[in-house]
């Protein structure tokens, strides 16, 4: 059994309330769970209205089809218009 956990770290540099912030995150985070089937969660930077960090996770038998699934999510956080991918990491447990 492998667990995949990717943290993304996003600047929301047009973001000017927690509440354009919640909008940008709900919408990745619901359309990253729907896609790919995954564990999605804001783990840090709640209260802050321009940043935010969020884990990934997922398990499977099958290490390549894990990398494969958090490589894709990671190509679909860079090329979010909403928000910056200002860092991110990935780490695989087994």
């Amino acid at each position: 059994m492998v667990v995949g956990v990717l943290t993304l770290e996003f600047f929301l540099e047009y973001s000017h309330s927690l509440k354009e912030k919640r909008r940008f995150i709900n919408s990745f985070t619901d359309r990253v769970q729907h896609r790919f089937n995954v564990s999605v969660s804001e783990i840090d930077f709640q209260e802050s209205w321009q940043r935010s960090k969020i884990a990934v996770a997922m398990v499977n038998s099958q290490l390549s089809l894990v990398q494969q699934v958090l490589d894709k999510i990671l190509e679909e956080a860079s090329a979010s218009a909403e928000a910056i991918l200002s860092g991110h990491e990935i780490n695989y447990f087994t």
